[in-house]
């Protein structure tokens, strides 16, 4: 879902005659900490049904990448929307904490999803998500809001990607239109005025 929050909010930027400008001047605190993540996640839930030792341990990283995503939110709050980006990935920290480092997913949300996604979630095969069962803790911060036709890429989401995508939103639209370079970017110059 934050991939899809991005490319909406780049379309909306070039909508609204935003330009990429401000993106060369981006300074984030712990810039590279984001992609490391990333990668991260990406290793432990490609591996972890290869190795029966990550598997137990991939809860746990979830966890850690988890709380040093945070700190990097924390320490860029100042910018445009990163408050709300820190409060969507703290909801979905929270329930994951409190699931054993899993991500609980509503059955009944992921009829909309393939067969085979729900069966290998009954199986546990899924590194960041669990089903959500009578015994979860806050199920309702899980994946429980289906995303089906007519939009274009069908999945579930939590409540807490959905107020993280609004920063990313906010975000994306102060680089692109609200930024100083970006205005700059936009100005007509002097010789396009009429009457000169």
């Amino acid at each position: 879902m934050v991939f899809d929050g991005i490319l909406i909010s780049f379309i909306v930027g070039l909508l609204r005659k935003g330009n990429l400008r401000a993106f060369s001047q981006l300074n984030l605190k712990w810039g590279w900490v984001f992609p490391l993540l990333l990668v991260v996640q990406l290793a432990v839930f490609k591996l972890q049904n290869d190795s029966e030792f990550l598997g137990q341990l991939s809860g746990s990283i979830y966890i850690g990448v988890y709380i040093i995503g945070l700190i990097f939110l924390f320490l860029n709050r100042k910018n445009p929307g990163f408050i709300l980006i820190f409060i969507g990935v703290f909801l979905n920290f929270i329930v994951m904490v409190l699931n054993g480092g899993r991500m609980p997913v509503s059955v009944e949300a992921a009829a909309v999803l393939d067969p085979g996604y729900i069966q290998a979630l009954k199986e546990s095969l899924y590194a960041k998500h669990t089903m959500l069962t009578s015994t979860t803790h806050l199920g309702f911060l899980g994946d429980v809001i289906p995303i089906s036709d007519p939009y274009p890429r069908t999945q579930i989401i939590s409540i807490g990607d959905i107020i993280m995508n609004i920063g990313i939103f906010f975000f994306i639209q102060y680089l692109m239109v609200k930024h100083p370079l970006a205005k700059r970017g936009n100005a007509a110059p002097l010789s396009m005025k009429g009457g000169e």
